[in-house]
């Protein structure tokens, strides 16, 4: 049976009719709770959708070298942890999480910026996936979760300018074609609300534009594509480059997916965001 390529979003109803065809990948890049410890041995999320295999965000699929969460690793190393899950060059690659669109856009845009083609995020997720009613599994169930897979010959090529560094940022921030767009909630853009990780300072980059993650989102699924327009024209123009920043480089991938959805083609994400620049007296912040 011939495969049908999804790339960008796919809907719980057309994974579901390809969900045993093809070289389909399933992929869970779920993270724990926000703010909360997931025990030593713990098993999350707890129930997952059948064939899955676990996308380590946390662990492999991060550069565990940097000081800073979810970096991306080096390209050999991407490599060699997508060939462990089996993953081919020809594969339809499709991630989920177990929040809706959270840590699954990171994924996304860590494989575009690999540069493969056939990857897209469940619109919804895990909970949209469950209240359509389609099968489940427990995740310490679910061979394909665990279990040793045959290695796939993924062969992906780092794209650099899917990733901007600090100075990349600094000068974004001077330029009149360029915008600099925060995912963080509003209270944490302009300090009133304490930084979640210690030794980082509250505020935002002078210049930088605000736009929650959240606003693009309804119960865990993107608004309609006009209403992302909307949010988006609001804040930029159309022909602005976009550098997309956040605590940890996780959500600002949501605002990168939705960007993408919009037809912005010029999109970067900080890959240090607000966990490196607070960090980095030299650099300023503003609260205003």
């Amino acid at each position: 049976m011939s495969q049908q390529f999804f790339t960008d979003v796919i809907t719980p109803q057309q994974l579901h009719a390809i969900l045993h065809t093809g070289d389909l990948v399933v992929l869970d890049a779920s993270i724990g709770p926000v703010g909360k410890m997931v025990k030593p041995n713990q098993v999350w999320p707890n129930t997952i959708i059948p064939t899955a295999k676990f996308f380590d965000l946390e662990g492999n699929f991060s550069d565990l070298i940097s000081e800073f969460s979810h970096t991306m690793p080096s390209a050999e190393q991407f490599i060699e942890e997508a060939r462990q899950l089996g993953i081919n060059n020809t594969s339809q690659i499709v991630v989920y999480d177990c929040y809706g669109i959270f840590s699954s856009a990171r994924a996304w845009w860590m494989f575009k910026a690999m540069g493969h083609k056939h990857v897209a995020v469940l619109q919804g997720g895990l909970p949209q996936w469950i209240t359509q009613g389609y099968k489940i599994e427990q995740a310490q169930e679910c061979s394909g979760h665990k279990s040793i897979v045959k290695p796939g010959n993924f062969e992906g090529k780092y794209h650099k300018q899917y990733f901007s560094d600090k100075f990349d940022v600094q000068a974004a921030l001077a330029a009149k074609q360029s915008a600099v767009i925060d995912a963080r909630a509003m209270l944490r853009f302009y300090g009133q609300m304490a930084e979640p990780r210690k030794g980082i300072r509250s505020g935002h980059m002078p210049g930088a534009i605000n736009l929650p993650y959240t606003e693009l989102l309804l119960s865990g699924r993107f608004v309609s594509r006009e209403q992302l327009v909307d949010l988006f024209s609001g804040k930029v123009n159309s022909a602005d480059s976009l550098i997309m920043t956040c605590g940890s480089g996780v959500t600002a991938c949501v605002l990168a997916l939705a960007a993408d959805l919009c037809g912005y083609r010029s999109i970067s994400v900080y890959d240090g965001s607000w966990s490196e620049w607070g960090k980095l007296v030299e650099f300023p912040v503003t609260t205003e």
